[in-house]
């Protein structure tokens, strides 16, 4: 190929093309690349060689400029994130292995400006997964798993990021589950097999647990009873602290909660593996109402790996509560000793990282976790981006935000059927008894604050009669309109997040 290399640098473009957004620019195989406003939105710009191939890769309008340069200005459309995926392979989702990681969900598309805002603010040494979305969210949201990956890459273009990132298809309950997710290049897939948890077997008496443990899929687990009471009772577990010694009453519980959970992550992890991708595998057996014993650890990290199960992170259910959008609710030292006897096994069983589901706004756990999981360990936060999207609309526009909360509090009876939350509408402050100044305050009450986080799906995707969306549009407009106020109360909120993860030193 015979071109001439673009030789502008940032201040002469800038100076061509006033409305280039800075932290975009990059310059790529004799091409300059820079995202600009565009329509209520942003736009991809390539300054090439008129020979030069990718602009047949990319689709847009192109615009032939002197001295043998074309100028092509590309949609945010899916084929065009592909390529640009291709072309700054760093923004390509891969494993990203044991390195300590951080998953930012963004519920509307337009959060991750501000999220690579707070890596940045946070300090060194945390992988970030900025395409995280559940299927149960993109469901809620009308989303697609395409939709989640593109929103991320343009985000990370447009903020200036260059560095590995992954993508997780979190909360996967079915291979079909999985074959869509594969398909639009996630790197990062989380299976929920919280439906195949027993959680009944924690107080059910020794003659029910005997019971279940003979029920189980003994096929799928590819072993018997007999074989499972042989390998395990009185096994010792050698760990950093002390020797956990497994009793037969114990192995049989743990069995009868998880045995079939096991068989279902197996299952989807053949499926996942047979694809022929590169992946990573995290174990989630969080979203029960009972916590996860050490024992119990031990017997599902065990049978996995007896079944050839490759995972990089397992959450487990730890003390205490996880609701959604609020602070941990327990006892803080109890949670530290229980994450450090987990920590422990997976060190011991693996090494392989923790994960924290549930984590955003877990402030009063984040320093034992980071310091008792020596930095093994994977951080995932979902709505908090969305209430911090709520929190910008309650500053700028007021009215808008009431309208929202009025309707989150009428939708809440319902909309918590499938969270773990303790909000009650009683207790969240009435509508019309907040001053247009005090209404961001509304995301620190606790019962208003859940309320907000668990309708998201129905504030999103409610019509009016006739069709028109009830809240999107306006929402979407404003934060698109603002797109600073937003990025800043998402770095303010999320470097808090990140810092106690960060590397020290």
């Amino acid at each position: 190929m015979s071109a001439s290399p673009v030789t502008f640098s940032l201040s002469d473009l800038r100076e061509r093309f006033a409305k280039l957004i800075p932290a975009s620019f990059a310059v790529r195989d004799l091409c300059a690349f820079w995202m600009q406003p565009h329509n209520g939105s942003a736009e991809l710009v390539i300054l090439a060689p008129t020979t030069h191939p990718l602009l047949d890769l990319f689709a847009g309008r192109l615009s032939p400029l002197e001295e043998g340069q074309t100028l092509l200005q590309c949609a945010k459309s899916h084929p065009n994130a592909r390529v640009l995926r291709q072309t700054f392979e760093e923004l390509t989702p891969r494993p990203i292995g044991l390195s300590t990681s951080a998953g930012t969900g963004d519920r509307l598309g337009l959060a991750t400006p501000g999220h690579v805002r707070a890596f940045r603010a946070a300090g060194r040494g945390i992988v970030p997964i900025f395409a995280q979305q559940s299927i149960r969210e993109m469901q809620r949201t009308g989303r697609s798993p395409d939709d989640v990956m593109t929103d991320a890459t343009w985000g990370a273009f447009e903020a200036g990021w260059r560095l590995p990132v992954g993508a997780d298809a979190d909360h996967l309950k079915t291979p079909e589950d999985v074959d869509v997710c594969a398909a639009a290049g996630f790197s990062f897939y989380t299976v929920d097999p919280s439906a195949h948890v027993d959680g009944a077997a924690d107080v059910e008496a020794p003659d029910i647990i005997r019971k279940k443990v003979e029920a189980l899929p003994w096929t799928a687990l590819e072993c018997t009873r007999a074989d499972l009471v042989t390998r395990y009772v009185a096994r010792s577990v050698a760990l950093e602290s002390r020797a956990l010694t497994l009793d037969e009453p114990s192995v049989l519980r743990a069995a009868a909660k998880y045995g079939r959970a096991v068989a279902h992550v197996a299952a989807i992890h053949r499926h996942l593996a047979g694809k022929g991708i590169p992946f990573e595998l995290e174990v989630s057996v969080d979203e029960t109402d009972t916590p996860t014993s050490h024992v119990e650890h031990v017997y599902v990290a065990s049978e996995l790996r007896r079944l050839g199960v490759t995972w990089v992170s397992l959450a487990p259910r730890f003390v205490g509560r996880f609701e959604k959008g609020v602070d941990y609710i327990g006892d803080v030292a109890s949670f530290e000793r229980d994450v450090a006897g987990h920590a422990e096994i997976a060190r011991a069983l693996g090494p392989y990282k923790l994960s924290i589901h549930s984590g955003s706004d877990k402030f009063a756990i984040y320093p034992a976790a980071a310091r008792e999981t020596r930095g093994m360990v994977h951080l995932k936060t979902a709505g908090t981006s969305y209430l911090e999207a709520l929190h910008t609309v309650a500053a700028i526009d007021p009215a808008l935000f009431r309208s929202i909360y009025q309707f989150a509090r009428d939708r809440y009876p319902l909309d918590r059927a499938s969270y773990h939350v303790s909000a009650e509408v009683s207790r969240a402050p009435e509508p019309l008894s907040q001053k247009d100044a005090d209404l961001p305050a509304l995301l620190d009450q606790f019962d208003a604050r859940e309320i907000l986080h668990v309708t998201f799906g129905s504030v999103l995707t409610t019509r009016k009669p006739g069709g028109r969306l009830l809240f999107y549009d306006d929402l979407m407009g404003l934060l698109r309109a603002f797109p600073e106020a937003y990025a800043s109360n998402l770095e303010r909120h999320f470097a808090r997040h990140l810092k106690p993860f960060a590397a020290r030193g």
